[in-house]
């Protein structure tokens, strides 16, 4: 009996070992073949790098359907899918490289020197967005025999398609060339996408039977979300720099440094994560500290490195998304469930295009106008123009990554419903995304090279070094070696600055803040402008 025990135990075990097997076998198998299709991304992606219609994001779509189509064929129809989408996935371990190295690549000059605009078309705009996808989607839909959706589905619904994907425009400008609208579009794209996540969240809290009761707690809590956010990620990047300044990392091992660099900048995101904030904005601005403090405590190698590094983690993580979005596109079962007439969903496309037309123009040209406004007597900040506008407009037509993502975790539990309506919006979402990036992102480097012909689009290049004359950084803000006078003239004299040009004086006295306080304890070259 104890030797027929023991068989039985041994056979047992023998089994779980081979279902063990197998199970690692199904789950390596899926992955080979995405990462072999990444690959097969980027080398088509490199033999069309001179096309005047097809970009890296176009590309990766293509391929997603061409890959996806071949699945539905050997599966007989059942899957187009070599993984399977999750959200978490997505904002956990694909966004974090995505956003912080654009926090992290930015040219801080021109950022900050254009912070004002930024944060009228990235916030302002978005709630301005949000209103008319939301109003309007709440009008027409029944009209097209679409039913069933919650208000909070149409709060979320507008939050989900005001997030904006610029990749297919900064493609084709060039920093170098149009500093401005180079400038405002990244700036943009990036507080957009914080902007839409942080109040998709404040939606989600939002008590929909009491709405006329929390409409302002929405505000309030998107402004905590977006403070407190924004505060962690630069302490994040100025403890980072501290360390690397006070420890000298690289005397022993140029590794280390790098390594500290990525888990500081992750640790930021999961921290603002786990305190329920929001964790695009902190790594966004933790980037953005440590390339102004610590990239200058770090080693020359670590320095080339770390750019490399970060940037080719955000490719990668951008190809993957892009690739899922056109193999999702063709999820026989989500379609399957959809229960609307296809003329009633074309309407519903329709609709959503036109609302997403309309919803960027409702603030591009006001706020662009008023942009001009408050710079109009700051000589260093040249006024929007008409064909930048357009640019800027067209830029935010096209929706991505961040949108799927919120569609999904508003419709989908781990990337999987069996409701008819949140199908029918996951399909939609896709539909949307895939029209906008294809379509208006094809005609995008046509649209700009028209705007911006070669030879108008050249600019003074040693912008960054200009200075003005007024611009004099050895002096203090207030000294005690001068008469009460000369202080109180000086005073006078900023607040006019401040009235009539608010950032641009606000940027000057940062950057004087900034070589005398800042750098000298968090690292960096002084009263190097360029950097600022």
């Amino acid at each position: 009996m104890g030797m027929m025990s023991l068989m039985v135990a041994l056979n047992l075990m023998q089994s779980d070992a081979d279902k063990n097997l197998a199970h690692d076998h199904a789950q390596v198998v899926p992955m080979t073949l995405f990462v072999a299709v990444l690959c097969l991304c980027l080398v088509i992606g490199h033999l069309l790098e001179e096309s005047r219609w097809i970009n890296e994001s176009i590309v990766a779509i293509f391929v997603g359907l061409i890959a996806g189509m071949i699945l539905l064929l050997v599966t007989k129809g059942k899957s187009s899918h070599i993984l399977t989408f999750d959200e978490e996935l997505f904002f956990i371990y694909l966004l974090p490289p995505i956003i912080f190295n654009a926090g992290f690549q930015v040219k801080k000059k021109q950022f900050f020197h254009n912070f004002l605009t930024i944060m009228l078309f990235g916030v302002i705009g978005v709630f301005i967005s949000t209103f008319i996808i939301t109003s309007g989607s709440w009008l027409l839909f029944p009209k097209l025999n679409f039913h069933n959706l919650t208000v909070r589905d149409y709060l979320a619904l507008g939050t989900i398609f005001s997030s904006t994907d610029t990749v297919c425009t900064l493609q084709v400008l060039h920093q170098d060339e149009t500093p401005l609208l180079y400038s405002l579009v990244f700036g943009e794209g990036v507080v957009n996408d914080a902007t839409s996540v942080v109040l998709f969240n404040a939606v989600q809290k939002l008590d929909v039977s009491r709405l006329d009761s929390k409409t302002l707690r929405v505000i309030g809590d998107f402004l905590y979300l977006f403070s407190t956010s924004t505060v962690l990620g630069v302490i994040t990047g100025l403890l980072t720099a501290y360390i690397l300044k006070a420890l000298s990392f690289g005397r022993h091992s140029s590794v280390r440094e790098i390594s500290l660099m990525m888990l500081m900048a992750y640790l930021s995101y999961m921290l603002a994560e786990l305190l329920e904030l929001s964790g695009i904005l902190t790594v966004f601005f933790c980037g953005i500290s440590m390339s102004h403090y610590a990239w200058h405590n770090v080693t020359e190698i670590s320095r080339i490195t770390t750019r490399h590094v970060f940037a080719t983690m955000s490719f990668i993580a951008e190809t993957f998304i892009f690739l899922y979005v056109g193999m999702d596109a063709l999820d026989i079962e989500k379609w399957r469930m959809t229960h609307l007439k296809f003329g009633n969903l074309l309407g519903i496309y329709s609709c959503l295009i036109f609302l997403i037309l309309l919803g960027r123009a409702a603030f591009v040209f006001p706020l662009s106008a008023l942009a001009n406004y408050m710079n109009r007597r700051a000589e260093e900040t040249p006024s929007i123009t008409f064909g930048h506008q357009i640019i800027i407009w067209w830029a935010g037509l096209m929706r991505g990554a961040v949108s799927i993502a919120l569609a999904f975790k508003q419709f989908t539990y781990s990337g999987v419903t069996s409701d008819p309506v949140n199908a029918t919006m996951i399909t939609i979402t896709i539909i949307v995304v895939l029209f906008t990036t294809l379509v208006f992102g094809c005609l995008t480097k046509p649209l700009v090279r028209y705007l911006l012909p070669h030879h108008a689009t050249r600019v003074n290049t040693n912008h960054e070094e200009s200075t003005s004359p007024v611009e004099d950084m050895n002096l203090p803000l207030l000294s005690f070696e001068e008469s009460a006078a000369t202080n109180i003239s000086r005073a006078k004299e900023s607040l006019s600055m401040l009235f009539e040009s608010p950032v641009y004086t606000i940027h000057y006295y940062w950057r004087r803040f900034d070589d005398s306080y800042m750098r000298p304890l968090f690292g960096g070259p002084r009263a190097n402008h360029s950097e600022c």
